[in-house]
């Protein structure tokens, strides 16, 4: 060993507890504010959002949208006849009834009106999917709802702003509007509701098809009206395809089945696809798109 080792040696014994660069106190972070629950309120405006797409989401933009295309498609060789004009009720240049409305001319033939022309742009599209149920013994007890708002937050996963998006509406109440045969009066709650979009509405519907409709006994799928039936009847032209599960069906959703004694009481329901599709023969577009998640038809 030589001797700049020997003496350097001490030197490297007494330095290396210390360290080369100044250090400095770590910052003192402010303490965070509470809200009136007594819960931290962060710095910052936490929003959750998805970090990847749905697979039914996948499969609509991927494969079903070109098929829905060439399957619905309907060539116009001649452009389409202008609108017809407004019946002029109220003079459009006089200042007092200027925002009047002026009703269109052969009165509101919506349901008779033709569906927009064929094009990538306007392609079939499922908005949002609403879960209804009624429960009549929620004449007598508001307790008995209870048990529904718990299995729709299950079956939904939907809360009133949720993940800090203020459109989520979550589980809603039903009240009644009118009286009817004496036990519905106007205010009084008589069911729950729930609409559902984005991943939560693509959830929702790959656990009806995989889970609930192939175990669902004596379900030979959403009957569907006959050929004599006409397009343009306004249930025909909205696009909205409705159907109802019985009450055993409730106990076919995983989020009930694995838990399914702690609902008091098994309620049925009513499932609304609200598609994009209007004009004649709309009913039939949505009922395309809907068979292309695998959800059956049959002719009844």
């Amino acid at each position: 060993m030589s001797a700049q080792a020997a003496t350097r040696a001490p030197r490297l014994a007494a330095t290396a507890g210390r360290s080369i660069r100044r250090t400095r106190p770590a910052p003192q972070l402010k303490p965070l504010k509470r809200d009136e629950k007594g819960l931290p309120v962060p710095h910052v405006h936490v929003v959750v959002r998805d970090t990847h797409r749905s697979r039914l989401a996948d499969h609509y933009h991927n494969t079903l949208q070109d098929d829905l295309l060439y399957m619905t498609y309907v060539h116009e060789p001649t452009p389409r006849p202008p609108p017809r004009p407004p019946r002029l009720t109220y003079d459009p240049n006089d200042p007092y009834t200027k925002h009047r409305f002026n009703p269109p001319l052969g009165g509101n033939r919506w349901s008779k009106q033709l569906p927009p022309p064929a094009s990538p742009d306007n392609i079939i599209q499922l908005e949002r999917i609403q879960i209804h149920s009624q429960i009549k013994q929620a004449t007598v007890s508001r307790t008995n709802l209870l048990g529904p708002i718990m299995a729709l937050r299950a079956i939904s996963g939907a809360n009133d702003q949720a993940g800090g998006q203020h459109t989520a509406e979550g589980v809603q109440i039903v009240r009644g509007r009118k009286n009817l045969q004496g036990w519905v009066r106007p205010g009084i709650p008589v069911g729950v509701k729930v609409d559902l979009k984005g991943p939560q509405m693509w959830d929702f519907l790959s656990i009806l098809v995989e889970f609930v409709l192939p175990r669902l006994r004596d379900f030979q799928g959403i009957p569907l009206e006959g050929p004599s039936n006409r397009l343009d009847k306004p249930h025909s032209a909205s696009g909205v395809v409705s159907f109802g599960l019985p009450p055993t069906a409730l106990g076919l959703f995983p989020q009930i089945e694995v838990n399914y004694d702690a609902y008091p009481a098994p309620f049925g329901m009513h499932i609304h696809f609200v598609t994009s599709a209007k004009g004649v023969g709309a009913q039939n577009r949505a009922r395309a798109l809907l068979s292309g998640f695998q959800i059956p038809f049959a002719r009844s």
